[in-house]
């Protein structure tokens, strides 16, 4: 199967909160479980850049290099071949509404339009979003040298991930497969997010984002493939 949207994502800023798991359970698929690390349940704030992107191998208009920032949280499927981790995505905002509309329509997933910018000063990566009438950013100061996550690491769970998964208006769940090589991450000295978290994700998340992050990296990121979504239980097992 040719994949449905080939890019670079590139400079994932990556800022990660514990949050209580009864915030999260009623936005789990079904068919896939909550996943933590160590017992405890993670969401993380993500900017990165979307990069020379083709869809079926054509390169859309004016709409080939973009940011975007999501909230997301992680779960798991279990498979054949043992476990298959994923993400969940509780908004996803990009600056184009040609691409939200696209995004929405192929994957149902919950993308929003909004002004966007950013700022890659290595080792300096900041992105801005406009929201409720000012701008919310993200940023990190990446420290040291990239390398790739320990096996078994917190930055393992929180980059290493390869599926996404969807619940579907109708109560399914579809799923789409991600490939990429290993990212290399750097670990990073100062992290900032300043976001009107309650006007975008509402109460129980701001009140997770306001906490003091529980870890925040940098990822060098890759060339990706995405491939179409699909109706999970039309996954071969």
């Amino acid at each position: 199967m040719k994949p449905f949207l080939t890019a670079e994502w590139r400079w994932l800023a990556m800022i990660n909160y514990a949050i209580d798991a009864g915030v999260l359970r009623p936005l789990v698929p079904k068919g896939v479980e909550l996943d933590s690390f160590e017992g405890v349940t993670y969401v993380s704030m993500v900017g990165f850049l979307f990069l020379n992107t083709r869809v079926l191998g054509l390169p859309p208009p004016f709409h080939r290099n973009f940011e975007e920032v999501n909230l997301r949280f992680y779960v798991r499927q279990r498979a054949p071949e043992g476990w298959r981790r994923g993400v969940v995505f509780v908004k996803e905002i990009v600056p184009r509404r040609a691409i939200a509309a696209v995004a929405r329509s192929v994957y149902d997933e919950p993308y929003v339009r909004l002004p966007m910018a950013n700022r890659i000063e290595l080792p300096t990566v900041r992105y801005e979003w406009r929201a409720g009438g000012r701008w919310n950013s993200l940023e990190v100061r990446a420290q040291g040298e990239p390398a790739p996550p320990a096996p078994g690491s917190f930055e393992e769970f929180i980059a290493e991930h390869y599926w996404g998964y969807t619940a579907r208006r109708d109560g399914g769940t579809s799923a789409y497969r991600v490939e990429h090589v290993p990212w290399r991450v750097w670990h990073v000295a100062e992290c900032a997010l300043e976001c009107d978290a309650n006007l975008l994700y509402g109460a129980a998340f701001a009140e997770a984002l306001a906490q003091p992050p529980r870890s925040a990296f940098l990822a060098e990121g890759s060339p990706v493939q995405v491939y179409r979504s699909r109706l999970l239980d039309s996954f071969p097992e």
